[in-house]
């Protein structure tokens, strides 16, 4: 074998569960991987795993000892791919990889939960040095070994390379039905289908969409979770009941990864005590960060993303346990009375409908919020197309998403997913199980600031008129912040002179 022929295609860096899951998946595809991570038995373990899976076919994985070794052992140009944490790691990677002698026409691929702005910084601090592309990751461990979704951007030229690559790990779908089209064997990966990556735009536009689906993500799971806590608490509903009743759901509407897999974490006992392991499980929830970025997004360009925000406020509560604990034994809540089987069989439906009509909300804030970046970052974002890669492969994978790429796909200019015909048609028809629902917790006295905020979000954008008026009044009178008037051309300010006694006529504040 000649040294060129004995060339690795693609040089992987960072070997933790995503890292050597995604690297299992490019040799699945035909991809020769040149592999390093700082520990060795990482190295170690996925030479010994492609050992197991490849049988008596050549080797797929390649075990390097160091940076330098790694390049070396790559065809060039090369394309090198980084799984290491978001932050410093990235930056320490590309430095090592600068003193071992990577090219100018190099690709290095940060595939990390990075914050989009740290893209925008990378592309131009080792402009010259390399090519800096980023690609965000959806799907965990089992998306990155049998099909994640892939949302890449950067530098145009850098996609021509990548494109084959990627579109050939990420998850496929049914173009006809959106349905995934799956398979879970070791090299056996799917081939047909349309998968789900593709171009998002801009160094740093990718990252910001992974960072607006794990907000979406977020609010996704607290509604969900608002459900459970209605049937535990509010209708006295066993886990195992719990369990059943999101299985009847995933057959419908509510279809997606999510319910499934509530359904299965309701149904799982605990080996230790024989109860539901989810009834010992600590009620304090952790984040690494994302839904916060997304919230502070959101606030940042004046997006209203009021459910993803409350998911992040409701973690914020959940981790002050012991002050909860205390305050449990000091305030009180209304008595909470049984019901009969018909009035519980009615809650549940409403708990259903209410579910349904939250998550088209918060994926109405979400593509709300991206459109927002969008226009401000210049990036032209392509929501069909971003809806059609989350159908399959990511956490928040759901078959309305199928809808939605429909919705946009109709309708390019879509301001605001509420105003697709098909989803405004439905939240008509099942809005009023949702005020019954949200009714019934509050009286309860259960918490479900998720779905409350998603409905304050519908009403609010649904009203003509909105108090704000009253307020610019207010803002005037303390700070002289002016206002406009509602028979007078847009953009001409306005001031009264309040703490003058009787109120002189309103002037133009110039």
């Amino acid at each position: 074998m000649t040294k060129e022929n004995s060339l690795c295609d693609i040089g992987f860096i960072g070997l933790g569960v995503m890292g050597k899951n995604l690297t299992l998946n490019l040799a699945d595809n035909g991809y020769k991987i040149a592999c390093f991570d700082l520990d060795q038995s990482k190295i170690d373990a996925i030479i010994q795993q492609d050992n197991e899976e490849r049988g008596d076919q050549p080797a797929r994985v390649v075990a390097c000892r160091s940076y330098t070794e790694l390049l070396n052992k790559l065809s060039t140009p090369r394309l090198i791919i980084l799984s290491v944490p978001a932050g410093e790691p990235v930056d320490h990677v590309s430095r090592h990889l600068i003193d071992a002698g990577i090219g100018a026409d190099d690709i290095v691929v940060d595939t990390g939960n990075s914050l989009w702005t740290d893209s925008l910084e990378r592309e131009a601090r080792y402009k010259g040095k390399f090519i800096f592309f980023s690609t965000a990751v959806s799907g965990g461990e089992v998306g990155a070994r049998f099909g994640p979704s892939l949302m890449p951007s950067g530098d145009p030229y850098a996609w021509t390379r990548i494109e084959p690559v990627w579109k050939a790990v990420a998850a496929k779908v049914d173009p006809q039905t959106g349905k995934p089209i799956e398979s879970f064997t070791p090299g056996k990966p799917v081939k047909e289908g349309e998968p789900c990556a593709t171009y998002i735009g801009p160094v740093g536009a990718g990252h910001y969409v992974k960072m607006v689906h794990n907000g979406i993500e977020y609010a996704d799971m607290q509604l969900i979770c608002e459900a459970y806590q209605i049937m535990r608490d509010g209708l006295a509903m066993e886990p195992a009941e719990i369990a059943a009743t999101f299985r009847a759901w995933n057959q419908g509407l509510l279809n997606s990864y999510l319910i499934e897999i509530s359904a299965e974490v309701l149904e799982m006992q605990d080996a230790e005590t024989g109860k539901a392991l989810v009834d010992v499980i600590l009620d304090r929830a952790g984040q690494k960060g994302t839904g916060l970025w997304t919230a502070v997004g959101a606030l940042q360009v004046g997006s209203p993303a009021q459910t993803i925000t409350q998911a992040v406020f409701a973690r914020s509560i959940s981790s002050l346990k012991k002050e909860r604990v205390a305050a449990s034994q000091i305030l009180s809540g209304p008595e909470r009375s049984s019901l009969n089987d018909a009035d519980k069989q009615a809650a549940i439906e409403a708990l259903h409908d209410a579910l349904y009509c939250s998550k088209i909300c918060a994926y109405a804030q979400g593509f709300q919020l991206m459109d927002m970046a969008s226009k401000e970052q210049g990036w032209k974002l392509d929501f069909a197309g971003i809806a059609k890669i989350w159908r399959a492969g990511c956490i928040i994978r759901a078959s309305f998403l199928q809808s939605i790429t429909e919705a946009y796909e109709q309708n390019e200019s879509l301001t605001n997913l509420l105003l697709a015909p098909y989803f405004a048609e439905q939240i008509t028809k099942y809005q009023g199980n949702w005020r019954r629902a949200i009714a019934n917790a509050t009286l309860m006295g259960i918490p479900c600031g998720g779905f409350s905020s998603a409905l304050n979000y519908y009403d609010s954008y649904r009203s003509e008129t909105l108090p704000a008026n009253l307020l610019q009044g207010q803002r005037d009178y303390f700070g002289a912040h002016t206002y406009e008037r509602t028979d007078k051309p847009e953009g001409k300010k306005f001031h009264v002179e309040w703490s003058v006694p009787g109120r002189p006529q309103v002037a133009i504040k110039r």
